[in-house]
Formats: structure tokens, C-alpha cells, sequence
């Protein structure tokens, strides 16, 4: 099953991703679940999250380019 980057899934998104704060050694850092099960989370601290900022919509292409056709 693939995933399209669209408003649609940014909804589904909110409604089922778990994005959690938390420090590591005194630094703010983001979580990010699929769910409360998530083996593999996501997680980031603030250099990254300006990165990512910067990079969106590049971000956002990459996806929409490599998107599997008959998702």
C-alpha cells in the first residue's frame, strides 16, 4: 500500500500519528509514531527540524515524485 502527500493524508496523519516532546541531555526533541507500537520512531532534535523546515517543499517533491503509480 502506498501513501500520496496530500491533504487528505496530512489529515489521516493527524489523526493517527503520535508525536511526542521530550529532551535528550537537556535538548528539545520530537517523537514521531505510526502508533503506540511504533518499533522504529522518529526522532529529531531542533538542528534538524531547521533542516527539514528549509528542505519542505523539496521534501514534499521527492515524495510526489517517487510515489508508487498505483497508490
Amino acid at each position: 500500500m502506498g501513501f500520496r502527500f496530500c491533504a487528505q493524508n496530512l489529515k489521516y496523519l493527524e489523526e493517527t500519528m503520535i508525536i511526542e516532546r521530550t529532551e535528550y541531555k537537556g535538548q528539545p526533541v520530537l517523537i514521531l509514531k505510526r502508533n503506540e507500537n511504533d518499533r522504529y520512531p522518529f526522532s529529531f532534535g531542533m538542528s534538524k527540524a531547521r533542516m527539514i523546515l528549509e528542505a519542505i517543499e523539496d521534501i514534499k517533491k521527492f515524495v510526489a515524485e517517487n510515489e508508487p503509480k498505483d497508490a
